[in-house]
């Protein structure tokens, strides 16, 4: 029976080996917390569409409310005209108060949508640079520290073949 050569590895090759998973295990937390914190960045912009979505809609619901309110209070003073002229005044003013009002409730409308797109696009913008800023740092990191490690390795093989 043969016997394989006992070949003892350097304690300052196990140093180096140790010292590199270590940093490794750095830059790779590193990376996993930039993840987690872009992930977080996007889910608050998601949130924040949903909260946008939900203004407009209540608006709209708002709004659809107040033009069947006065569709209401027309047909309420049509049935009261006295005569012919009345009810078309009635009907006149109820047309240029509807134009009016549709015109600034477009505006409106029109505004919160701008500012609702203009809000999610900032946030992630700002989510995807954040994230891509820590994940550059953390390939930084972790390519320095493999520097580093493969620098100190070769130095520690070659004290210990000399």
């Amino acid at each position: 029976m043969t016997t394989t050569p006992n070949y003892e590895i350097p304690t300052e090759m196990r140093d180096f080996a140790e010292k590199s998973v270590e940093q490794a295990r750095k830059a790779f937390d590193s990376f996993i917390g930039a993840a987690r914190k872009t992930a977080d960045t996007l889910q608050g912009s998601a949130e924040a569409a949903r909260t946008n979505a939900q203004t407009v809609s209540t608006r709209g619901f708002s709004y659809a409310e107040q033009n069947v309110n006065a569709a209401f209070d027309l047909a309420q003073k049509l049935v009261r005209s006295r005569d012919l002229q009345e009810a078309m005044q009635h009907q006149a003013e109820f047309v240029r108060s509807q134009f009016a009002a549709m015109q600034s409730q477009a505006r409106e409308f029109g505004s919160l949508t701008q500012s609702a797109m203009q809000q999610s696009a900032e946030n992630a913008k700002q989510a995807m640079q954040q994230g891509a800023d820590a994940a550059r740092g953390a390939m930084q990191q972790g390519a320095d520290a493999a520097r580093t490690t493969a620098h100190d390795a070769a130095s520690a093989t070659k004290d210990a073949t000399s």
